[in-house]
């Protein structure tokens, strides 16, 4: 093994234990949040985590006081990885109460977009996407049927 290929392993290492020893002292809250506060989603929940420690970075700088920032940073990637890997694959909830946004229904039908920031969620009482609501709440906001 080459040294690069060692330091990989070495780090890749690190992160793994960090992660198992977390999720364990954590009761695997990431995966499977416990919504008593927050009410999203693993996938939601764990961008939320995500936005937190780049926004600390954004701030602070990359530099020793945010060395694990980078190595929490790398562990809510591979969570988000695995969160988006269980709502592919999980069948739709039969309990349509499970997830609500402002006490709307959501069906658990996620399609990621390819553009940023824009994920869509059917709602079960609207028949709406989460973006079609959001272009209708700035129209309303800017008063321009253009939204801008």
């Amino acid at each position: 093994m080459n040294k690069s290929a060692h330091r990989i392993t070495k780090a890749t290492n690190e992160v793994r234990d960090l992660l198992l020893e977390k999720n364990a002292a954590y009761g695997d809250s990431a995966l499977k949040p416990a919504n008593i506060f927050a009410k999203g989603s693993a996938v939601d929940n764990i961008a939320c985590r995500i936005d937190d420690k780049l926004m600390r970075i954004k701030n602070k700088g990359l530099n020793d006081a945010t060395e694990d920032t980078i190595q929490d940073l790398i562990g809510y990637l591979i969570l988000l990885k695995i969160a988006i890997e269980d709502e592919r694959t999980q069948p739709v909830s039969d309990n349509i109460s499970e997830r609500t946004t402002n006490g709307i229904p959501i069906v658990h039908n996620r399609r990621f977009s390819s553009k940023p920031n824009l994920d869509w969620w059917e709602t079960s009482s609207t028949g709406t996407t989460s973006a079609e609501w959001t272009e209708r709440s700035e129209e309303k906001a800017s008063g321009d049927p253009m939204g801008g």
